[in-house]
């Protein structure tokens, strides 16, 4: 598919995650894996996974050298770089990071001795400088072994990309079963703390596109793109256009390097509707100040798998509210116009539950089921569990506009009732409540592709930031579990409530 236009070759630019700048990589680090005859006779040479790890992991000093061992030889973590990347993605990686994280992890004697002392200290009743250094010295051997590899590479040029990619392994592996178990597991949470610090906002970097942007930036933005796939090039040109914002953070280590990205429509209300964002077309190229009065969050993209729970989106949020605060200090509304995933298989669900209860309805009114029946000519459940499954409902307008209300509390529901732990069970929802958003209204036939009706049934939902109120939010959300929602939202969920006996 032709994707960016005349700067580009009509042929799709190869994808190259995290290419570095000409001239910043070192080929020991950075380069993968040798190919013909040489390739073959240096991959024959190679150590075996066991070896490579042994000389590759540095062992933990004694605690007291610590601030006194030496670090790595460059070249120890270079080799394991080019080993890890000549290993096809499969078997073989998922091997290695399970031995990595199985036999270089905690010293469990040292952290059982430590331990005893600690508990000793205290019984004892020592000055609390003896028992802080009794806990500083468990602290220490909690650490992970492998953990010191994970900082040797971080300081080399192009590491920092190396464990990015290193911890998307982990992530697939780890959401495949590819690997798994308790060890495997601890790695991921260590790798991701210590990139969360990494990739804190001091070391990020706030850069807008525009269709002047490197042809290599807009491509990187344009597979990127997870929410609203872009269609061709005009479509890209049209979302970093008049009207239109388009920002991403990038580290300082990897400049210019799309880490998350986020899409901004530039209008005169909170739009209800992805259609009229992503399709429509301003003749004008310069924009009328005037017709600019909110700003809606309509996609928001990360683009490393690596990178997963760490904390970018909500940061990227707030520095664009400041940038477009600065550019245009007549916007008053910030608002989100975010999918709802998840919805049409909740619901599905609840629908096959119910069809194995002998037609059991809680769902619907009484008025409700005999009007989808006439329409459908079935039994209700499981008529409507077949049309969601493939979509085919929306082919019918009166069938639409019968599950018009019935759909509006369900998804109301499925937002506001339904919890993982006591949070929002849907992750959307979830990252916009935590940063302070309200739930502020729930949209019918907002998105009517193919994704939208498949995912929620065509609806989209909008969390308002009202921001001198998103600070008080966020810490009654994270504190209390409660969600703040508008009148819109909490009338269709007493609705539901009523009609409803789940």
């Amino acid at each position: 598919m032709n994707r960016l236009g005349p700067c580009l070759s009509p042929r799709r630019l190869l994808r190259r995650p995290w290419a570095a700048p000409r001239g910043l990589r070192r080929v020991s680090v950075a380069a993968g894996p040798r190919r013909g005859p040489e390739g073959a006779a240096a991959a024959a040479a190679a150590p075996g996974m066991e070896e490579l790890l042994s000389r590759s992991v540095p062992p933990l000093p004694p605690y007291e050298t610590k601030e006194k061992a030496p670090p790595p030889a460059e070249l120890r973590g270079a080799e394991f770089v080019r080993y890890y990347r000549g290993l096809e993605a499969g078997p073989r990686r998922a091997e290695l990071l399970t031995r990595l994280a199985r036999d270089f992890g905690v010293d469990h004697g040292r952290v059982a001795e430590f331990s005893a002392k600690v508990l000793q200290a205290r019984e004892q009743g020592r000055e609390p400088g003896a028992l802080l250094q009794a806990e500083d010295r468990l602290r220490y051997y909690l650490n992970p072994q492998y953990r010191g590899l994970f900082q040797h590479l971080g300081r080399l040029e192009g590491g920092l990309r190396f464990l990015v990619e290193l911890r998307g392994d982990l992530v697939d592996g780890l959401a495949t079963k590819a690997v798994d178990g308790p060890h495997v597991k601890e790695m991921n949470g260590v790798l991701k703390n210590m990139l969360s610090e990494w990739f804190s906002t001091g070391f990020l970097n706030l850069e807008r596109v525009t269709w002047q942007s490197p042809c290599e930036v807009l491509q990187k933005i344009s597979d990127s793109e997870a929410v609203h796939p872009v269609r061709n090039w005009l479509d890209m040109k049209r979302r970093v256009g008049s009207y239109r914002r388009c920002y991403f953070f990038s580290h300082c280590a990897i400049p210019g390097e799309p880490l998350i990205v986020l899409h901004v429509a530039l209008t005169s209300e909170i739009s209800s509707s992805i259609q009229a964002i992503v399709k429509e077309v301003y003749p004008i190229e310069t924009e009328d100040l005037d017709k600019i009065t909110a700003a809606i969050f309509y996609s928001i993209s990360l683009t490393q798998q690596g990178l997963q729970g760490v904390e970018l989106g909500t940061y990227l949020i707030k520095r664009v509210v400041k940038e477009l605060q600065k550019e245009l200090p007549q916007i008053k509304d910030f608002s989100s116009l975010s999918p709802i995933p998840g919805f049409t298989k909740w619901l599905v669900g609840l629908l096959s539950s119910q069809t194995k209860e002998l037609e059991r309805n809680e769902l619907f009114t009484e008025s409700e089921c005999q009007e989808i029946s006439e329409i459908t000519g079935g039994p209700t459940t499981e008529t409507l569990k077949k049309l969601l499954t493939n979509n085919e409902w929306v082919r019918s307008e009166k069938l639409v506009q019968v599950l018009h209300l019935p759909f509006m509390r369900l998804c109301a529901w499925y937002l506001y009732g339904e919890k993982h732990r006591g949070y929002a069970l849907n992750p959307v929802a979830n990252f916009h409540l935590q940063n302070g958003a309200v739930m502020w209204r729930i949209n019918w036939m907002a998105d009517t592709s193919p994704r939208g009706i498949g995912a929620s049934c065509g609806m989209m939902v909008n969390y308002r930031y009202f921001l001198e109120d998103t600070a008080s939010n966020s810490a009654a959300y994270l504190g209390t579990k409660h969600i703040k929602a508008s009148e819109q939202v909490l009338s269709l969920v007493s609705q539901f409530q009523q009609n409803s006996k789940l």
